[in-house]
């Protein structure tokens, strides 16, 4: 099995209000698009498509308002679960890369309805990622927090491993781990948004799927409430 992981050069700065997916469309038209392409896209530029932004000014209050509960605090910083389930620093809001100054940009209301959107434009499977830190490792990782098309996850148990023993909690975050390899040919001051990955048609499905919904650890599994 072979992955490609390739940029989409000449996406634009998006605004609120543009046709996402026809900006997205036309610079994968420049560099062709395969069935069983996945398209790689940014959170930022979902945000800022559907207008997810919001006054620095107003930061405190912002969090607050995309936050469900306080998971941890320590001084200025906020892990909390957002309204979606995702358990992340200042529940997701973010001033980077913003495209304007003295702005935050916030997740998108619903990811993976965004996903499916896409995915309806663009004709093949779409993931949005977003970095996120992770309990007990240093940096961050590029998550997907929507999923379109692709099988989020690739559930074992139940069938044998190597040696032919039943595995019982082997579940593999396919749509994380795309997410993590698309951010490989992304730099964070590149401005470049898109990314399109080869070779994995083996996960490629005929409908919209369950999306990045599927990856939540429901309240009863998590060990860590």
């Amino acid at each position: 099995m072979t992955v490609e992981v390739l940029e989409v050069p000449g996406v634009p700065e998006i605004a609120p209000g543009d046709d996402l997916a026809a900006s997205v469309g036309d610079a994968l038209a420049r560099v062709g698009v395969r069935e069983g392409d996945v398209v790689v896209v940014t959170q930022k530029i979902v945000s800022k498509a559907e207008g997810r932004l919001a006054p620095a000014s107003d930061r405190q209050a912002v969090v607050e308002s995309e936050t469900a509960r306080v998971v941890a605090r320590r001084g200025d910083l906020v892990i909390a679960e957002t309204h979606h389930g995702f358990v992340c620093a200042n529940a997701g809001v973010d001033a980077s890369n913003a495209g304007a100054p003295d702005t935050l940009v916030l997740l998108p209301l619903d990811p993976d309805a965004s996903a499916r959107a896409l995915r309806a434009r663009l004709g093949c499977a779409v993931v949005i990622t977003d970095s996120f830190g992770r309990a007990w490792r240093q940096g961050q990782c590029e998550i997907a927090i929507g999923c379109a098309g692709l099988a989020p996850i690739r559930d074992w148990r139940g069938e044998p491993d190597s040696e032919g023993r039943e595995l019982h909690a082997t579940q593999i975050a396919i749509a994380d781990e795309v997410a993590a390899a698309a951010d490989l040919v992304r730099g964070k001051d590149t401005r470049q948004p898109a990314v399109r990955i080869r070779g994995l048609e083996r996960y490629v499905i005929d409908g919209d799927g369950p999306g990045a919904a599927a990856l939540i650890r429901s309240r009863e599994a998590d060990l860590f409430p």
